[in-house]
Order: C-alpha cells, then sequence, then structure tokens
C-alpha cells in the first residue's frame, strides 16, 4: 500500500538494552550504535493511505499516528521493532492488527499549527487518566540534510523494514521510500508516559531531536522467516 508521511517528530533516547530485552523477542538482535541501544517515540500525520492501485477512501485514508520502537537487525537486514503504534482512526488499527501483526490502539488525538510549532497530543482510548499518553509541541530549527553512513543519524533513520511476530513466527515487511530528507528540531514534553507505559525509563538527558516534513511511502506485504 502507499502511504504519506508528514510533521514527523522522530525523538530518540539512550536506555539500557538490558530494559529493552525483556520486550524484545529473543530472535530479534537488537541493534546498539557504538554499544548504546536507543528508543524512538514518534508523532505524525499519515495522509493518503491507499491499496497500490485503488483510491484513497474519504474518512479512513488520513490520520494521526503515534509509534515507540526500537532497533533491531535479522539476516543482516536492518529494520524496527514496535512496541507499540497508537492511531486515531480505529479502521486503520484494526487492519494493521490483522494484516501486519502490529500492537496498534486506537487513540483520542489532535494536532494544530501556531507560529510554526507543531502541537501533537495523544491519549490511549478507552483508558483511564494513567493510560499512555503524550503531550508536546516540536518544530524544525534547520537546513534538510540527508544521514550519511556511519554516523548515529543513519543508524536511526535509514531502515527499510519491520519486524513483527505472530505464533512464533518472525514477518519482516519491506518499506521503499526515498533517503530521509531531516532536520535538526527542538520539542517539549509537556506529558509522556509512552515509554514507561512499556516499563522503559526514560534517562534526564535531552532527547536526539529530528524533523522530517514529509516522505512517501510504500508498504509491502508481511513476508514470514525461516
Amino acid at each position: 500500500m502507499f502511504q504519506c508521511w508528514n510533521d514527523l517528530l522522530l525523538a530518540h533516547w539512550p536506555v539500557l538494552e538490558e530494559s529493552l530485552r525483556p520486550l524484545v523477542p529473543e530472535v530479534l538482535p537488537i541493534d546498539t550504535f557504538e554499544g548504546q541501544a536507543w528508543l524512538g517515540i514518534t508523532p505524525f500525520r499519515l495522509t493518503d493511505a491507499h491499496a497500490r492501485f485503488l483510491p484513497s477512501v474519504p474518512g479512513l485514508s488520513s490520520f494521526l499516528e503515534l509509534n515507540v520502537r526500537t532497533y533491531v537487525t535479522v539476516e543482516d537486514k536492518p529494520g524496527v521493532y514496535f512496541f507499540s503504534l497508537d492511531a486515531s482512526n480505529p479502521v486503520a488499527v484494526t487492519g494493521a492488527r490483522q494484516f501486519f501483526y502490529l500492537p496498534y490502539f486506537t487513540a483520542e488525538m489532535d494536532q494544530r499549527v501556531e507560529e510554526g510549532w507543531i502541537y501533537f497530543h495523544s491519549r490511549r482510548a478507552g483508558g483511564t487518566d494513567s493510560s499512555p499518553h503524550l503531550r508536546t509541541r516540536y518544530r524544525p530549527t534547520g537546513e534538510v540534510f540527508q544521514a550519511l553512513p556511519g554516523t548515529l543519524e543513519y543508524f536511526l533513520i535509514e531502515r527499510y523494514c519491520l519486524y513483527t511476530m505472530e505464533d512464533q513466527h518472525l514477518y519482516r515487511c519491506e518499506i521503499h521510500h526515498p533517503p530521509w530528507p531531516v532536520q535538526p528540531a527542538t520539542a517539549e514534553f509537556e506529558e509522556n508516559t509512552m515509554a514507561s507505559a512499556q516499563g522503559i525509563a526514560l534517562p534526564e538527558t535531552p532527547p536526539l531531536l529530528h524533523f522530517a516534513e514529509t516522505q512517501p511511502t510504500i508498504v509491502w506485504p508481511l513476508f514470514r522467516l525461516s
């Protein structure tokens, strides 16, 4: 299927690998950069989602999304492993759970732009005040660039597949898009329990922040690995 990702904040925190290991299937080796594991939290707006060769469906093809992830490699192919994905479209949540075996959740979400800042709020639906939630604002602060191989930015951003498990079987989903056009960013986190909801403690150090205005993407069906 085709998707376009918009107004992304790519926020990354260094975390202890041992804090991630119980949450990641044993068959997935956790990637580290110079010995350091990372956790990413990414809010964005998804538009024009539709099956290839079919038109977009009004009311279903655009929604907000928020994911929490880390990084793994299987068979020398770096990829993403998701701890959670929250979306404002219940139909998309159901479809992603059924066809991609991903831990999607319906959330109450809103986004607005004021004076160059993108305000994003998400709270997982059907819960309480303690439900996983995020309230932040962010904006780009520098020129667009592409990450260079061998850098931390390249390690975190330039990944072209995801991995997921179902019934003890490992699957890979290929994701094709141009190299990421990212910018340095700043962000303020008023509320953020997305990592602690997984039992992962974020450090006191500021996160590494990048912004991407738009990224057209093709998502392929799952492929079961042996």
